[in-house]
This record gives C-alpha cells, sequence and structure tokens, in this order.
C-alpha cells in the first residue's frame, strides 16, 4: 500500500470526519460547495452501506485521508463516486491505491466493467482515472464520463 496507507471500510463513526473531507475536496475544486447538494454525505450509512454499496476509507496513522465508494449501477455494472483525497496527501499515490481496491472489488462482484464521471477541467482526477485504464467514452455538459472494462 502507499506509504503508510491503510484502506479499511467506512464505519458509522467516521461519518463527520468523512463528509468533512469529500465536502473540502469539492470546495478545493470549485472554490465553494453548496454542502446542500450533497445530502448523501449526510449519512453515508444510509445512502451506501445499507443498500450494499461499498464505501472505503484511505488511513494513515489514524486519520482519514481519502474516501471512495462503489456504487451498482446495474446488475453487471459498477461506479465510482465520491472519490476524494485531503489536500496534503494529494499526488502520494493514496487516489490510485482507493481506485485499486474499488476496482477489486467491482471484480469480486461480477461487474463486467466500471463507470466513472468527472468535470471536464479536473485534470487531475482525469489523469489518475486513465493512469488507472478507464478510457474516455462520453463528454458532455461539463462532464467527462469514463468506463474500465473488466472482462
Amino acid at each position: 500500500m502507499s506509504d503508510g496507507i491503510t484502506i479499511r471500510p467506512f464505519a458509522p463513526a467516521d461519518q463527520t470526519a468523512t463528509r468533512r473531507l469529500v465536502l473540502n475536496g469539492l470546495g478545493d475544486h470549485f472554490g465553494h460547495i453548496d454542502e446542500t447538494l450533497n445530502p448523501d454525505l449526510d449519512d453515508i450509512e444510509t445512502h451506501y452501506l445499507i443498500p450494499g454499496h461499498r464505501f472505503v476509507l484511505a488511513e494513515r496513522a489514524g486519520t482519514i485521508v481519502g474516501a471512495g465508494a462503489l456504487i451498482e449501477e446495474s446488475p453487471d455494472t459498477g461506479r465510482l463516486v465520491r472519490m476524494s483525497v485531503a489536500r496534503h496527501h494529494r499526488g502520494q499515490g493514496i487516489g490510485r491505491a482507493l481506485v485499486t481496491h474499488l476496482v477489486a472489488e467491482a471484480r469480486l462482484r461480477g461487474y463486467r466493467r466500471v463507470l466513472i464521471e468527472t468535470n471536464d477541467d479536473w485534470w487531475d482526477a482525469i489523469g489518475l482515472y486513465r493512469a488507472c485504464g478507464f478510457v474516455e467514452f462520453d463528454r458532455h455538459s461539463g462532464d467527462v464520463h469514463m468506463a474500465l472494462a473488466l472482462t
């Protein structure tokens, strides 16, 4: 794993720190974030765990430094969402470790492909997903849509 990073499942006790991490990441990119537009982050357990999705955290020395989720888009397709790495921990392989972990989970679930969507000006994210094997298949309304075939 990337320099002392552990990837582990989200637990309800992580709610506040995880919400803040993801919102901070969005704020770093957009400059300001309307927190009310992200209601899933107010109760991660209800929105992700209870329906059977996978939400994981990257932790270094007891501090949450990254997060990401794999949700089921359809019976053979997963989607990565809520990918985020804390500002001072970016560029250290944590995002790649999260993607790798969640793609492995997608394989275990029998998905044939994994999708991801990001903003067309979020160059670091696009570069990460390309480096992990994702290929762009659509671009519109300011979003880039990418897929990784698992078969």
